[in-house]
């Protein structure tokens, strides 16, 4: 048997899961939990095959239950179920231990599909969450200067110049304000701090000659 712990804060949807699953003779729903904390306790005491985990619930949320969860029953496999598709979630619950993320919308059959698949140790994606798993992947593989646009690898450059934004603004001739926008997407996207932790990645790029810089 395939013994699930159902973790939501709805009950009706909690209700409606565990009537589902249990038309399936080869699973057992072996408990219910209305939050994080009550689930963590629960797969201490009941260490259940598969977890069907919601996200967004009051107190201990989703994805620190499952990070406690993996800690403390690493055989348990974590299937996320919840609304909520956006880039944060999805990437916390996969890097947290999740083998699968579904989103309410899947339909039944991909539900109980899921647990099937936990219990053999193979995930499944949503499609409408799968396509941001595939283009963080691709990402990964590419140097991050590749997210650059060509105006911001030369605002970069400028910083690595010592250039102030409105001298930035002057030499390419565009606004001041665009120049702080373009800085501020540098940060973002090369995981930086601040303009001097730029000015210091650009020179490590080599975008600049560091003799020039050093006469800046």
């Amino acid at each position: 048997m395939i013994r699930v712990l159902v973790v939501d804060d709805h009950k009706v949807v909690r209700q409606g899961l565990r009537f589902l699953l249990e038309q399936e003779a080869d699973i057992e729903v072996v408990g219910e939990c209305a939050d994080g904390a009550e689930a963590i306790d629960a797969v201490r005491e009941l260490v259940p095959n598969v977890v069907l985990l919601d996200l967004l619930m009051p107190g201990v949320d989703g994805i620190e239950a499952l990070r406690k969860m993996k800690i403390i029953s690493p055989t348990t496999q974590v299937v996320i179920l919840t609304s909520h598709q956006g880039d944060d979630k999805v990437f916390d619950a996969i890097k947290s231990g999740a083998i699968s993320y579904l989103l309410k919308t899947s339909g039944v059959n991909a539900v109980v599909d899921s647990v099937h698949a936990a219990a053999r140790g193979e995930g499944m994606l949503d499609p409408a969450v799968a396509g941001k798993v595939l283009e963080e992947m691709r990402h990964k593989g590419r140097h991050p200067m590749d997210q650059l646009s060509p105006r911001e690898l030369e605002v970069l450059a400028a910083l690595a110049r010592g250039r102030s934004n409105k001298e930035i603004a002057r030499d390419l001739s565009i606004g001041e304000e665009t120049v702080k926008t373009h800085v501020s997407n540098i940060l973002s996207k090369l995981h930086l701090a601040d303009r001097t932790q730029a000015a210091i990645y650009g020179l490590q790029q080599r975008l600049v000659p560091l003799d020039e810089a050093l006469e800046t």
